[in-house]
Formats: C-alpha cells, structure tokens, sequence
C-alpha cells in the first residue's frame, strides 16, 4: 500500500478537511489537533481516506454516523478495515452519538489507545 499518496483521491481529502461533520470538528479542534503524539485528519492510506490517523500509534480513528450501522455500510467498513489492517493498523470506529454524548470518554480512549500503542500503557 502506498500510504503517502492516491493522487486520485487527494482533492477528495482536501475538500473532507474544509467539510469536516460537526463531531469530525469538535474531536479535530477540541482534542486531536493539539495532542502531544500528532494525528492527521482525512489522511490518505492507499485507497481509502481515513477520518484521524496517528502514525506513530499506528491508528486509525474513524467517527460513525447512521450510514455505517446499517448492512451496507457494516460491509464497506468490514472491507476498509481488513485493508487497513494488512498494513499494521489498528481502527477503531467511535459512532458519533458517542462524540456528543461523551465526549470526554471518548478523549480518554483515544489517549489509552495511543499510549498502548506506544508501549506506554496506563
């Protein structure tokens, strides 16, 4: 997988990054945007554009909305995941009601993910 760069799908990120959802803001400007490990958001890796995605943790944060959770979106996300995943990654998908309705759990789990990926586990 070339992680760096889908020429074709690049725009599509830029145009993600100026049009980011309201939960996909809140969690970037909010928490992830000054996070002492940096995250990227609508980062290419190869094919798919990934909502958050951490480097040095090797992970993938991907926020949920209703489309996700119905057979369709379960096959797709299934598919993404098993992609990601071949190369090292983790994903963890946080559906959105979570972001509104617990936003800092959701901090708090983003940060224990992180740090056990960086072998500094609390």
């Amino acid at each position: 997988m070339d992680r760096k760069h889908n020429k074709g799908i690049v725009p599509v990120a830029r145009a993600l990054r100026k049009n980011m959802t309201r939960e996909e803001r809140h969690l970037w400007y909010d928490f992830l945007r000054n996070y002492p490990v940096r995250f990227s958001r609508q980062k290419v890796l190869g094919k798919y554009i990934a909502d958050f995605y951490c480097a040095k943790a090797k992970l993938v944060v991907e926020l949920d909305g209703s489309q996700h959770y119905e057979d369709g979106g379960r096959q797709k996300d299934a598919v993404r995941t098993a992609f990601l995943e071949e190369y090292g990654l983790s994903v963890v998908r946080i559906p959105n009601n979570e972001v509104n309705q617990n936003f800092f759990g959701v901090c708090e789990y983003i940060d224990n993910l992180v740090k056990q990926a960086m072998g500094h586990p609390e």
